[in-house]
């Protein structure tokens, strides 16, 4: 139970950072859902890097919290820039 922490954390977090970075942004090329999805999704993949180049100071809760914030709203950013394009 003690590794689910960590990830909760990390897809919360991602979630939080991918919806306030459209938000942001303004980006009306994504949904609700899908900006919560590539938020989530960006924060797992951000606490994962952070845990394999870290230092295990780096890998507590809170610091897993900030850099799932900002690797959620960095993807999640990316992929409103992407599927916001007008063709």
């Amino acid at each position: 139970m003690e590794s689910l922490g960590p990830i909760i954390t990390q897809l919360i977090a991602g979630a939080i950072g991918g919806n306030a970075a459209s938000a942001v942004l303004k980006q009306d090329g994504i949904n609700l859902v899908a900006r919560t999805i590539a938020g989530a999704v960006g924060g797992l993949g951000g606490g994962l890097i952070l845990n394999l180049i870290g230092s295990e100071a780096l890998t507590g809760l809170i610091a897993q919290g900030i850099s799932s914030l900002v690797a959620g709203g960095v993807l999640s950013g990316i992929v409103g820039a992407v599927l916001g394009r007008k063709s």
